[in-house]
């Protein structure tokens, strides 16, 4: 009976089943993802087919990237609306022309240089389209999903409290962190601040979020799980994002996952 943590898997599929199956993990152990399972990687459908049938000993936390998915189908709901497109959410055909009424309406809208920005970023909702014929049914069903996701998971291992949080966590600030509009902004988008800012007091934070294949970044650690102690709080930060999405341009690159029982690591 063991604790794993896994982060920032970004539609790498089939890496993360070579992981469940390194670690042998079976229906007496506990799974917490700490979010981000697509954009980036070509197996997002996959992940979300996983995500949605997860067995319950699965703990299925929030990142930065289902944040701004749910966003992006919301936006389409809200265009859906006010133009009274009357979208069929079972016909494929009709989700691809409100994907593409949003490119549209959003370039016409915004100086061509920012409108690419706000909008499926990663082009996964086309991946989508293109690939598996999504319908605004389904878009609607992973958001809602997405939306229920927790924003962290608090548990006590071996007498020490142990939080899981896509990006940062702090038990010190009652509202908004510094330099972040929201706790949950916080949650989802911290990275140095993360340290700085947050922790546990006698405690450990497991995040992803930063890759530790980043030399400019704070974490960087040539692709290796990223761990600091904070003496001052008696908090061991880790981060266990190690860029698995960009293996085929970074041969430092890998998933990894984080056992808390005994801190050990797993790579593939």
């Amino acid at each position: 009976m063991s604790i794993y943590v896994m982060s920032d898997i970004h539609g790498c599929y089939n890496a993360f089943l070579s992981m469940l199956a390194k670690i042998c993990f079976s229906d007496t152990d506990t799974l917490i993802l700490a979010g981000d399972y697509i954009d980036r990687g070509t197996q997002s459908y996959e992940m979300l087919q996983w995500i949605e049938r997860c067995p319950p000993n699965v703990c299925v936390l929030r990142g930065n990237h289902e944040e701004e998915f749910a966003a992006y189908v919301e936006l389409m709901l809200l265009l859906d609306r006010r133009e009274g497109l009357d979208t069929d959410i079972f016909s494929p055909e009709d989700m691809a022309a409100l994907y593409h009424s949003v490119k549209y309406w959003l370039c016409h809208s915004m100086t061509p240089e920012h409108c690419f920005d706000v909008f499926d970023v990663y082009g996964t909702i086309e991946s989508l389209l293109k690939r598996e014929t999504t319908t605004l049914g389904d878009l609607c069903r992973w958001a809602e999903m997405m939306r229920k996701m927790p924003y962290y998971k608090k548990l006590d291992v071996g007498g020490r409290t142990c939080v899981i949080v896509h990006a940062g966590y702090s038990e010190w600030n009652e509202g908004a962190v510094e330099g972040f509009e929201s706790r949950e902004q916080f949650y989802l988008y911290a990275r140095e601040e993360s340290i700085r800012s947050g922790g546990v007091k006698n405690g450990m934070v497991i995040a992803g979020h930063t890759p530790t294949i980043l030399k400019d970044e704070f974490a960087y650690h040539k692709g290796k799980v990223f761990r600091f102690y904070d003496g001052k709080k008696n908090c061991v930060f880790y981060n266990i994002d190690c860029g698995c999405v960009f293996r085929s341009v970074q041969p430092d690159a890998r998933l990894a996952c984080l056992r808390l029982e005994d801190e050990k690591v797993f790579y593939v």
